[in-house]
């Protein structure tokens, strides 16, 4: 996901150089849990704990990408899922990547799936935030991969 841009609420809209938009502030997190909320119009939603930077980022930034990794890839999901990680672009050295053109968010190349999306609705839920966002873009779509799954603490085949 690229981070805050300043600019208006929630990150929309100028604030960077003269002339250019301000340089990306990337940043990157292995989930535990995406799930599709809405076919028409295509949503889904993420949980993160509301105290952690993640949140309080897509508190502040509209656009953002999800890269679903391949069963492949259990390498990348323990970079962004360790704790005190740097920026998201040294995460992804030596890996695919590529900006998303809708967002300008990082997405990780290889996966099952990558989309770009937009903050639609967040709800508090206890500890943790809920975010529903809108697709606005499938950046690529691999339906010959099997997905990377965590259960019980592990990365597991399907």
């Amino acid at each position: 996901m690229r981070g805050p841009r300043g600019g208006g609420p929630r990150g929309r809209g100028g604030g960077g150089p003269p002339g250019g938009p301000p340089p990306p502030h990337d940043l990157g997190a292995t989930v535990s849990a995406l799930m599709s909320v809405s076919a028409h119009p295509p949503q889904i939603l993420v949980s993160l704990a509301s105290r952690g930077y993640l949140a309080e980022v897509l508190l502040r930034q509209d656009l953002w990408a999800a890269s679903l990794l391949s069963a492949g890839q259990a390498a990348v999901a323990s970079r962004f899922a360790a704790a005190g990680r740097p920026s998201a672009r040294h995460l992804v050295a030596g890996v695919p990547h590529h900006r998303g053109p809708r967002t300008s968010a990082l997405i990780v190349g290889g996966g099952v799936a990558a989309l770009e999306l937009e903050t639609a609705q967040v709800v508090p839920a206890g500890d943790h935030t809920l975010f529903v966002a809108s697709v606005l873009a499938v950046d690529y779509v691999t339906a010959a991969l099997d997905p990377l799954v965590r259960l019980r603490g592990r990365y597991r085949p399907v």
